[in-house]
């Protein structure tokens, strides 16, 4: 949505396809970070923003073995908005898709699912589509995959995908919230085991990390063995923990750390999920989607308005951007076997040593901050404006 926002706004014709009738799905990922919010104000487009229902968080903390430890503290950053907003991604979607529909050369087509790519003299030529009206294609000089991590376009292009182990899966589900909770930012770690919240103004969004692999485990234990276990860690659940009355309440979501080997061929980009799945950790999927929209726009939006774009432009866009996308990944991959499935310390209480320091110097709460909050290599926008 935000590349076909720039590349519309350049003056470049250019449809979006969207499988879904509208966007209210639980996406999992509510979290604008700074170097999101940045760009809006480039775009003009932030007051208004921030007018949408949303809450902000300027200091990220964690309950670490019953300690509050404050871990990240956006105050500092050198951003307009020192925070993260929370604002449902479907929200976020549809201020987007409203402001995009402004510009005469873009085009939003609601229930066009992409079943396969259209591909012609080993080029890339378009996307067939599932519609309500029947099978149809749909011609064009750039077909760029935005279609996540279970990607169609990046499976029928045949694209390599390097898969990075992953140790963790996460359990989501609703609870509802009551006034005297505490406020947004939570996460608890108990010896290698966390959850989060994640505020949606009357219930938590909750994420429960797993084992891989062992959610059947977990319900063969029983529903009220898992209660316990949430109580455990957070305990002013108590109380309305028995709304998860069935597992079906119960999602689960498989992490994934992977990225493609190439990003690219004659006629088609893949970009955020579709190029590189992320893990939860960090909550930073969403945003590093948007900045490959960004990078992607700054170096092809302008050569698109006077025709088709050659494999070494598609090149130039997945070298800019794999470089943070792998370092982010790496750092994802040390949380999972160093945090969330680490150790058992010596003391219920006590807290692992970088925690510690966290506690104890401020200041070094500016290096999770501005890794989380920009992290290595923010866009800005730089594409034109028609």
């Amino acid at each position: 949505m935000m590349l076909g926002f720039l590349l519309a706004r350049a003056g470049v014709q250019v449809v979006v396809l969207e499988k879904h009738a509208d966007f209210l799905r639980d996406f999992r990922g509510d979290t604008i970070h700074p170097s999101t919010l940045e760009l809006m104000y480039e775009l003009d487009l932030l007051e208004e923003f921030l007018e949408q229902p949303h809450q902000e968080l300027a200091e990220l903390r964690g309950v670490i073995n019953g300690q509050t430890v404050p871990i990240a503290d956006f105050s500092r950053l050198p951003t307009h908005c020192k925070f993260i907003a929370f604002m449902p991604q479907w929200d976020f979607l549809n201020f987007l898709s409203s402001h995009a529909k402004h510009f005469p050369s873009f085009e939003l087509r609601m229930e066009h699912e992409v079943t396969d790519l259209i591909i012609e003299n080993n080029r890339v030529t378009g996307v067939r589509a599932k519609t309500p009206d029947g099978e149809l294609d749909v011609r064009s000089d750039l077909v760029f995959g935005a279609d996540g991590r279970s990607s169609t376009v990046r499976d029928r292009a045949g694209f390599e995908v390097r898969q990075f182990g992953v140790p963790i899966d996460v359990l989501w589900m609703r609870i509802s919230k009551h006034e005297e909770d505490p406020q947004q930012g939570l996460g608890f770690f108990q010896h290698g085991k966390l959850v989060v919240l994640l505020d949606r103004g009357d219930y938590w969004q909750c994420g429960y990390v797993i084992p891989k692999g062992a959610f059947d485990l977990i319900k063969a234990r029983g529903l009220s063995q898992f209660h316990d276990e949430l109580v455990t860690m957070a305990g002013f659940l108590r109380d309305r923990v028995a709304e998860l009355d069935d597992w079906s309440k119960i999602r689960l979501l498989t992490v994934q750390i992977n990225r493609l080997r190439t990003w690219y061929r004659e006629g088609l980009l893949c970009i955020g999920d579709a190029a590189h799945a992320m893990s939860p950790a960090g909550g930073v999927g969403i945003n590093l989607a948007i900045q490959d929209a960004v990078a992607a726009a700054n170096l092809l939006a302008e050569k698109l308005r006077q025709g088709p774009v050659s494999i070494v432009d598609f090149h130039k866009v997945q070298r800019r951007r794999e470089w943070p996308v792998a370092l982010i990944q790496r750092m994802q991959a040390f949380i999972h076997r160093h945090v969330v499935t680490g150790r058992e310390t010596s003391s219920k209480s006590s807290l692992p040593l970088f925690p510690l320091l966290l506690k104890h110097f401020p200041i070094l709460r500016q290096l999770p901050a501005r890794f989380i909050g920009i992290g290595p290599r923010p866009e800005h926008v730089c594409s034109p404006a028609a």
